[in-house]
């Protein structure tokens, strides 16, 4: 089945996206369950209503729009990503899947086309974890990682419950989270990296993730006077936490020539002020890497560093909060469509790994998943310089499609 995509208006939707939550010139800061997400939420839910789609929302903020199929007692075809943003985030990243999925969605609906099993895009809550630690929690619920009440009671820096900022915005909805079957799920997203890029290559397909493990150390120790205090009396949790921060800096460089990485993307203190030494701190960090034993090993190092740092810094450094993804591979079934779909339209396609997380890592937990990239310019993301060539990245959208409507009009003998 060939249906025409307008491009126009898929880009015209991402333009109206941009505009909501800006942040420096030509990027987004649109962290979830703030003002600006509930903007981009109800516009999002209008834009579906608009395209005959019916809303649903769970109890941690999901936002599922269905457009019915012939049999609609079927498990649905799924396809979806993130609307939420960094605090410095583009104007692509996660936004292209929920939108391209949109327009598919819509241009079916214009040409009153129905697909033999109900489709469904979904928007989920929290995937950067920008504001609620970890990244992915709405997907992370709806696939049963996370427990609905244990994402409810996480906070931001200011101590809001994530249920408390969900209520405030409107969108605490009251379906369960997860429990039903879904027939597959489809992610397109940015690649995020340069290799599509570099390679003058269109469109990836992905097979695995990275395995990432990722969790909050926190320090403890005492305050005291920076001047009179001596410096083998001193218990300076922000010497502790910045020891364990080089330390997990040296690991990743230690398995740099396996593409290996490690990262430390925040450190917090308290009190955090000239002429005293800070009695409390936190430090966020992550490994990954392609091979899974190797990516527990890195796990264990960071680990393995800690009694040092705490006895060098004479504090106490304990793991509060831990996280893992990425181990999870993409159903074969669904990425054969996606491979078809790409031949069928003579678009040449890479198979490939993703080394960043993806609402897609959790849903393949529960339901046949497929993940497809489209090129980031540079690899440049997280940043207000992201940027997409428009041009190709329309070949992932028809790819998406292809793959989409063949596994929602598979035939009986094929499910």
């Amino acid at each position: 089945m060939t249906l025409p995509l307008d491009f126009d208006r898929l880009w015209s939707t991402i333009d109206r996206s941009a505009a909501i939550g800006t942040g420096r010139p030509g990027g987004l800061c649109r962290p979830t369950l703030s003002d600006a997400d509930r903007e981009m939420r109800d516009q999002f839910v209008h834009w579906c209503r608009e395209a005959g789609c019916t809303i649903t929302i769970d109890r941690v903020g999901n936002i599922f729009a269905r457009r019915a199929g012939v049999d609609d007692a079927r498990p649905p075809v799924v396809m979806g990503s993130h609307l939420d943003t960094t605090l410095n985030g583009g104007r692509y990243d996660g936004i292209l899947g929920v939108l391209a999925g949109l327009e598919i969605l819509r241009t079916l609906h214009d040409h009153d086309v129905r697909t033999d099993a109900p489709l469904e895009v979904v928007s989920w809550t929290n995937e950067e974890g920008t504001r609620f630690a970890p990244p992915m929690l709405g997907a992370g619920a709806f696939a049963g990682v996370y427990d609905v009440d244990w994402v409810h009671a996480r906070t931001d820096d200011d101590g809001v419950r994530f249920g408390e900022a969900l209520a405030r915005i409107g969108y605490a909805g009251e379906a369960p989270v997860g429990g039903r079957a879904l027939d597959a799920y489809f992610e397109l997203h940015i690649e995020q990296g340069p290799e599509l890029d570099a390679a003058g290559i269109d469109v990836g397909i992905v097979t695995r993730g990275y395995t990432v493990r990722g969790g909050i150390f926190e320090a403890r120790g005492e305050t005291a006077h920076t001047g009179p205090c001596p410096m083998d009396e001193r218990r300076n949790t922000l010497v502790g936490a910045s020891m364990l921060a080089v330390k997990v800096n040296d690991i990743g460089w230690a398995h740099h020539g396996t593409r290996g990485k490690s990262t430390v993307s925040r450190i917090v203190a308290w009190p955090n002020r000239p002429g005293i030494l800070s009695d409390w701190a936190q430090i966020t960090c992550d490994v990954r890497h392609e091979d899974r034993d190797t990516a527990l090993g890195m796990w264990a190092e960071v680990q393995a560093a800690v009694p040092a740092c705490a006895r060098d810094a004479r504090v106490e450094i304990a793991l509060v909060d831990q996280w893992s993804f990425g181990d999870e591979r993409f159903d074969e079934g669904c990425l054969d469509l996606l491979r078809q779909a790409a031949r069928g339209l003579g678009v040449p396609a890479r198979e490939m790994a993703s080394q960043a997380g993806h609402d897609a890592y959790h849903l393949a937990t529960v339901a046949p998943t497929a993940l497809i990239f489209a090129p980031c310019l540079g690899g440049i993301t997280h940043n207000h310089r992201e940027e997409i060539d428009r041009t190709r990245a329309e070949a992932s959208v028809r790819v998406l499609l292809g793959a989409v409507l063949a596994r929602a009009n598979r035939p009986l003998s094929e499910r």
